[in-house]
């Protein structure tokens, strides 16, 4: 298993809040009996029987806080008990899990490749925007020189000064193109490297699938106790935080997938082309994104895509398809988890 993806502790799982839940509860209750029957226990440990069961009770108590593999098997105990409680409430089960965020990488795919083909047809008009205005400042700057020629002064001024507004809104166009070509090249990539990680989850969740089952019927829930009695790792447990790691590692990239894509909505809805204007909130979402961290769906890839888009050298094609991954010569990214 990757060292980045160490398997969550027992108290942070949802099982973990239920066990905390439970102790609590024992704590309190048993504070409420010694308070509320605290004259009746002190007479049943004054006796000579109840002497006996308290020095029992008390053995037992410290043998467990002794021995380490008596406190193994009941930490298990107590974890197995948690696990099955809290599974009734909640969807704890990796499997399921990973073939709910299957579902939900699906739907955000269609959602994402309309946002791509939108994105496209924007920065096309965009583009034809841009070409028209220099068209016309070459046209205006043109009149204006004729016009100085002729000494028709009052037009080469508004000649002058529409082709310098043209230049200004030009200059704000460009920018606002270069913001565009990195979404697009980053939802793109996002794209491709969904499409790949749907797959490698699928793959994982029908071969990991078959394997849970065989381990969990060739170590039972007694074979595991024993195991933990001898010292040994328990199989079940460390093949299950396996799937968890796989797991969290698929829901942060599926949240960074959501919140780019929120991210690119909102600043396509902050554009209006139409007057060649759009709202700096937008802008400075998608800045913001910018000068974050490393991204764990693009690897090392942003740092890459945000320069292309800086580059002259490196033109857009927007007319090419987004690219297809695929599956020949390229293993699956979670294998490893298993190790």
């Amino acid at each position: 298993m990757p060292e980045n993806s160490k398997p969550k502790s027992f108290w942070r799982r949802p099982e973990g809040v239920t066990g905390g839940l439970v102790i609590a509860g024992l704590v309190l209750g048993a504070g409420f009996l010694v308070t509320t029957f605290f004259g009746a226990l002190a007479a049943f440990v004054s006796s000579t029987i109840g002497l006996a069961v308290s020095l029992v009770a008390l053995s037992v108590i410290i043998f467990m806080a002794l021995d380490s593999k008596m406190r193994n098997l009941v930490w298990y105990m107590y974890k197995s008990v948690m696990r099955a409680v809290t599974g009734l409430f909640v969807q704890i089960d990796p499997i399921g899990i990973l073939k709910s965020y299957v579902d939900d990488l699906k739907a955000n795919l269609r959602k994402m490749n309309k946002q791509i083909t939108q994105l496209r047809g924007q920065m096309h008009k965009l583009k034809e925007l841009i070409i028209t205005n220099q068209k016309e400042i070459a046209s205006n700057l043109t009149q204006a020189s004729k016009a100085r020629e002729t000494d028709k002064k009052s037009v080469m001024i508004l000649k002058s000064r529409k082709a310098g507004r043209l230049k200004e809104s030009n200059v704000k166009l460009e920018d606002l193109y270069k913001k565009m070509e990195v979404m697009y090249r980053v939802l793109g990539k996002m794209y491709e490297n969904s499409e790949i990680l749907v797959e490698d989850v699928t793959d994982q969740v029908k071969v990991k699938e078959q394997e849970r089952k065989a381990i969990r019927a060739s170590h039972g829930a007694m074979k595991s106790a024993m195991s933990i009695i001898k010292g040994d790792a328990d199989k079940r447990m460390m093949f299950d935080q396996a799937l968890e790691a796989v797991a969290d590692d698929v829901s942060q990239k599926v949240g960074e997938m959501e919140r780019f894509m929120e991210v690119s909505e909102n600043f396509m809805a902050s554009v209006d082309l139409q007057n060649g204007v759009f709202e700096e909130e937008g802008m400075k979402m998608l800045e913001k994104w910018e000068r974050e961290g490393d991204s764990l769906l693009l690897g090392g890839d942003k740092e890459t895509l945000l320069l292309q888009a800086e580059s002259e050298a490196d033109v857009l094609d927007l007319n090419q398809p987004i690219k297809v991954p695929e599956k020949v010569g390229r293993g699956n990214q979670y294998d490893n988890f298993f190790d």
